[in-house]
């Protein structure tokens, strides 16, 4: 597997964002997204969101290799929000918090973020999600369902994020009619996935300030370096067969994957399984 740095720009036109990055769909780490004038910057911390809705009640999840045959993992727990920001900032622990909508809880936050929007008006600013993480969390290696650009800005800590194109998907051993893969880049074992040596992607680190951009149908996997947390907001997908899987993908193929599930349990995950090693299989003869 290789992995180069993700670059770094700050400044930069929308017309040339569009141009460089959003039409070719490159990765780039933003240093400028939320403006350092943000009220954010000075406002929050993890004493500031335990005084506002520290009793609210959260769900936590944790690892997801017990859910492999599912679209999305189940929560392993609840805690109040104040007790899992305790948690994370007394120990290393594997719970996250998964698109956490406390901006929707506390609309008023949302006046506290300043975007400067780098695609010239296209990113959905009214839809953002709050991503917490203790240290040594990760989330599994996916792209996102709906098929959007994703603008991911850190706040607190510092993530690893390994990116790779979707037309690699059948290299991650990608399952059919879901959108994640059944091997870890990081810790698989490459004698039983051995087209993950084959990879070829990109790793991003980013800091508080940092905004990651990855275009639409990218793979990604998450690693929290330390405690912390992050906000997402999108951009539809730029082309029309890009809207059209991501459509076809929302309301047709988790549905199918959930009713096949249903009537054939194990036989459907093993099926999914079989096919996945065949169709990496497949992919790794066309690089000899």
């Amino acid at each position: 597997m290789k992995l180069k740095p993700v670059n770094s720009i700050s400044g930069i036109a929308p017309s040339d964002f569009i141009r460089d990055y959003l039409k070719k769909g490159q990765p780039v780490i933003i240093k400028d997204f939320i403006s350092p004038e943000s009220a954010c910057w000075k406002k929050w911390s993890y004493d500031y969101f335990k005084e506002i809705a520290g009793d609210e009640m959260i769900s936590v999840y944790g690892k997801e290799e017990e859910s492999r045959d599912r679209a999305a993992s189940a929560p392993v727990g609840k805690m109040t929000f104040a007790e899992y920001l305790n948690l994370i900032t007394k120990e290393p622990t594997e719970l996250r918090l998964f698109l956490f909508d406390l901006l929707k809880l506390r609309p008023e936050l949302k006046k506290d973020v300043i975007y400067n929007d780098v695609t010239g008006g296209k990113v959905l600013q009214w839809l953002p999600y709050m991503f917490f993480g203790g240290e040594g969390s990760s989330t599994r290696n996916h792209f996102d369902i709906d098929m959007s650009h994703v603008f991911i800005s850190q706040f607190q800590g510092v993530k690893k994020i390994w990116l790779f194109p979707n037309n690699q998907s059948d290299l991650m051993y990608k399952l059919p009619y879901n959108f994640h893969s059944i091997a870890n880049p990081k810790f698989s074992s490459l004698e039983e996935y051995p087209a993950l040596r084959l990879l070829n992607g990109y790793e991003a680190e980013i800091h508080p300030g940092d905004t990651l951009y990855m275009p639409a149908g990218w793979w990604h996997y998450i690693q929290y370096a330390t405690e912390g947390y992050s906000i997402s907001v999108r951009a539809l997908p730029s082309s029309f067969s890009e809207k059209l899987k991501g459509a076809r993908n929302l309301f047709i193929t988790r549905y199918f994957d959930d009713t096949m599930r249903k009537i054939f349990k194990d036989k459907w995950f093993d099926y999914k399984i079989q096919t996945a090693k065949v169709r990496a299989n497949r992919a790794m003869k066309k690089y000899k």
